[in-house]
Parts: structure tokens; C-alpha cells; sequence
């Protein structure tokens, strides 16, 4: 039964052991990426410590596919930071600066006692209007992470396959067939 299924795949000669072997390898290839990625989580305390920019509302600081890379630190927020910041309730990410922070307690860790205002260098007013509905500011919570560096249109790539999601079912099909297909 596996050989006439791998016969109609065009894999009629490769046997089984190959087959297993190949599938293992696809198997650590995405354990490894996994594991890559929680050691950055773990590392930069942000929940997501690589980012793309998808909108120009930062330019010219950031551009559209540029790369962030997040870091939540332990020293406080302060004002000119640019900080990449998750609403409730919305599942894309924003990245904006901060122009105003308010503390109750100077230094304070709780995410109730430190209020942010952010805005995009590129936009006439600040994010309120983004916020939700009766929200004013942001707290700890919101953010995941200040902006430590970056890389210019890297991230043109997600941007393509976000856009077009065919590009980027087909670009993983192929990447499936050549590890499954690879004699090494």
C-alpha cells in the first residue's frame, strides 16, 4: 500500500527507511526553529522578540518590511522610546513611540502605576483613537517590548506572503519536497 502511495508521489524508489529518515529530519528542522525561538523569548522577556513593520506610520525612523528586534529590559519606559505595543482584543501588533509616561510610584514595576501615551512619527495625532473604546492610555501589560534594533526591508518576505497567502503555501510546499526529496 506505501509503495503504490509513494509510486503516485513520484517517489516510487525511495524505500521506506529513506522515507522515515527524511521525515525525521523535517521533524528536528522544526524543533530546532521552535526551540530557537523560545530561547529569544526567554532571553528578551518579550513575548515576541522579532517583528515586522507593516505600516508606514513610522517612517522615516521604520519602514514598511523593516526587521525590529524587542528587548523588555528592566528599566523603565521613558519618552522618545519606540515600543511595539498589543491592544485587547486586536491580533496585530503596533509600533509606535512613546511621548508621554506617567508614574505613580517613580520606578514602579506594577503595569497598574505606569501610564503610556504612544504615537507614530508619521501620524498627525496621538493613538487614542487606536485604543479601545474608553481607553486613554496604555499600561506594562500592552507593551511587548522596546524597539534594541532592527534590519531595513528584510521582512518584505512576510509582508508578500501575508498579502498573497497562496505565496506562502507554495513556498513551504517546495521546501517540504526538497527535504522530504533530499538523498543526505
Amino acid at each position: 500500500m506505501l509503495k503504490s502511495i509513494l509510486g503516485g508521489l513520484g517517489l516510487g524508489d525511495m524505500n521506506l527507511r529513506q522515507l522515515l529518515t527524511q521525515g525525521v529530519n523535517l521533524g528536528l528542522i522544526v524543533t530546532t526553529a521552535l526551540m530557537i525561538w523560545k530561547g529569544l523569548v526567554l532571553f528578551t522577556g518579550s513575548e515576541s522578540p522579532v517583528v515586522v513593520v507593516l505600516s508606514g506610520s513610522m517612517e522615516p525612523a521604520f519602514y514598511r518590511g523593516d526587521i525590529l528586534f524587542l528587548n523588555m529590559g528592566k528599566k523603565p519606559f521613558r519618552a522618545g522610546e519606540v515600543v511595539v505595543f498589543n491592544i485587547n482584543g486586536r491580533d496585530i501588533p503596533i509600533v509606535h513611540r512613546i511621548i508621554k509616561v506617567h508614574e505613580k510610584d517613580a520606578g514602579t514595576t506594577n503595569s497598574k502605576d505606569v501610564l503610556i501615551l504612544t504615537k507614530g512619527d508619521n501620524n498627525w495625532g496621538d493613538d487614542r483613537a487606536l485604543y479601545n473604546t474608553g481607553q486613554r492610555w496604555l499600561n506594562l501589560n500592552h507593551l511587548m517590548g522596546r524597539v534594541v534594533g532592527y534590519l531595513p526591508y528584510i521582512g518584505q518576505a512576510t509582508i508578500i506572503m501575508n498579502d498573497y497567502p497562496y505565496v506562502k503555501y507554495l513556498l513551504i510546499g517546495i521546501l517540504g519536497i526538497f527535504v522530504i526529496t533530499s538523498k543526505e
